[in-house]
């Protein structure tokens, strides 16, 4: 299946909430300022001096950073690779160029120059030039929309692509190897601190033209201003992005938003096209990818609301862990829309392991069901369904801590899987249980589930299944913000109605602490 809209997670910047509110005509000096923060994350990196992540005192594995920067998927017949080009400093050369998606054409520029980075108006200058140029003179032909389609057409059109002229595939791999794809989108999303929908649906699912889908990294501007991202999921997850954009987040909050530095611009190079060799056939396949994405991406239904009555500091003063009331909300609010329990997946992260990643923990315990009974039942007692509720917590909390620390099964599983397809096994019968698959096993969760952590950034996801529902959600001080998708042509999903039910569930889960105590 296409991986662009299926796999991939984007999100918002949060800038738009102090010094960048939407403004039209700040698209290009704001972009010179953010792309130069990103570079200087890139050369933290490079020179090993991001600070090692820690719980409490235990130190967390820092691989995935390594994919952030110069890393692409590229598509093959029958398995896709990641390609990462990155190196340390200590490692030897690394590239340094940026490719700047427009109008369905294709620009790069070197970021460094004479041995130092370029600064935000020598950046502004480049991203000036490709603007005016895009502006002034017809479009490309969209090549980036390939990435958008199917993974076996798409190597199918990439191989076709390269048989035509072997400069293409000089082109295309200067794209894999750029730092990071920098897409400049005409349109002007309208976006609050309450209400970040439709930023949240033109990244996911915008224009396929002005943004490489294979990239571990798009960063896209729009023209009143705003910004976000678009990212491969398979090389790295949301915690790598989250922990960029805030730094990103408290260096724009730092400088008020603006350059303090020097205006001078050095006379570096301007700018270089990549124009690719293109048949009628190469056309064809642009029309179909972007056909096909279209038809898709507009069956998709994107909703991100703040919730404002409360956060963190409440829950935490009920001692009711903010991620689980969260989860547990979720449970509440789908047994109450669906009247029935919805097998979820939430992401541990594995992190404590060497190049751990996530775990799953199945949220939807038989402990959490039985809250959910005793809060649709008119003669549960009060005390009855807080009893509940906390026993559902405390499953919760376990689980989590069971499967971050290496005892989940649903990796294991996989492992399990993917031996006997490799060493062409029979599949053991566990896997072709329709109870495993009903649960959620295979990739079947009708919840699909992430907590983004406890700064501004906020992410979405497509669904994992076509009758389920993606939910990110990030946690602060005094607000939750929630991200829900579902499909349109799904009957009986509806995301904006499960975000009323959850806040709805909040309420309820804090009144019953409150009346209960009494």
């Amino acid at each position: 299946m296409p991986s662009q809209l299926n796999v991939n997670f984007a999100g918002p910047a949060p800038y738009i909430e102090h010094y960048w509110p939407p403004k039209e005509g700040t698209q290009l000096e704001r972009g010179s300022i953010n792309l130069w923060h990103n570079l200087n994350y890139w050369q933290l990196l490079r020179k090993e001096k991001v600070p090692v992540h820690k719980v409490g005192n235990t130190p967390l594995d820092m691989s995935q950073f390594r994919m952030l920067f110069s890393t692409c998927k590229v598509p093959g017949i029958t398995r896709d690779s990641v390609m990462s080009y990155f190196r340390t400093e200590s490692e030897g050369h690394t590239p340094s160029h940026i490719a700047v998606l427009c109008r369905g054409r294709v620009f790069v520029f070197d970021a460094i120059q004479e041995g130092c980075l370029i600064t935000p108006p020598e950046i502004l200058r480049q991203l000036t030039y490709i603007h005016q140029k895009c502006h002034s003179e017809p479009d490309g032909p969209g090549i980036a929309a390939l990435t958008s389609e199917e993974r076996t057409r798409w190597a199918k059109a990439r191989e076709y692509l390269v048989s035509l002229d072997p400069e293409n595939l000089t082109m295309l791999e200067k794209i894999q190897s750029s730092l990071l794809v920098y897409s400049i989108e005409d349109g002007s999303p309208h976006v609050t601190p309450e209400d970040y929908s439709q930023v949240t649906t033109m990244l996911l699912t915008g224009d396929p033209t002005v943004r490489w889908g294979d990239k571990s990294y798009n960063l896209i501007s729009f023209a009143n201003g705003v910004f976000g991202c678009n990212c491969d999921h398979a090389p790295y997850d949301a915690m790598i992005i989250v922990n960029i954009s805030h730094y990103i987040d408290e260096k724009i909050l730092e400088n008020e938003g603006r350059w303090k530095g020097s205006e001078n611009v050095r006379d570096i190079p301007l700018p270089e096209e990549l124009i690719f060799t293109v048949d009628e056939k190469v056309l064809d396949d642009i029309n179909q990818a972007k056909a096909q994405y279209l038809k898709q991406a507009s069956d998709l239904q994107i909703f991100v609301y703040a919730f404002t009555s409360f956060g963190k500091k409440l829950t935490k003063k009920m001692r009711l862990h903010p991620d689980t009331f969260v989860q547990l909300a979720l449970q509440l609010a789908y047994y109450r829309l669906h009247g029935c329990p919805g097998c979820c997946y939430e992401t541990a992260m594995t992190r404590y392991f060497y190049h751990g990643r996530t775990e799953t923990v199945r949220s939807c315990t038989v402990e959490a069901v039985r809250w959910c009974q005793s809060m649709q039942n008119p003669y549960a007692s009060l005390l009855e369904r807080q009893q509940k509720m906390l026993q559902a917590f405390a499953k919760h909390n376990k689980m989590m801590k069971d499967c971050s620390t290496g005892k989940g099964f649903d990796r294991h599983l996989l492992g399990l899987s993917l031996i006997a397809k490799e060493e062409g096994l029979p599949i053991p019968e566990l896997f072709t249980d329709p109870l495993f698959s009903k649960s959620g096993g295979g990739g079947n969760f009708v919840l699909s589930t992430s907590l983004i952590g406890y700064f501004r950034i906020q992410g979405v996801v497509a669904p994992m299944v076509h009758n389920g529902y993606g939910f990110f959600y990030h946690i602060r001080d005094n607000r939750f913000v929630v991200a829900c998708t579902a499909w349109k042509s799904c009957p009986e999903t509806d995301a904006e109605k499960l975000i009323e039910q959850i806040f709805h569930a909040f309420h309820d889960m804090i009144q019953l602490m409150n009346t209960a105590h009494l």
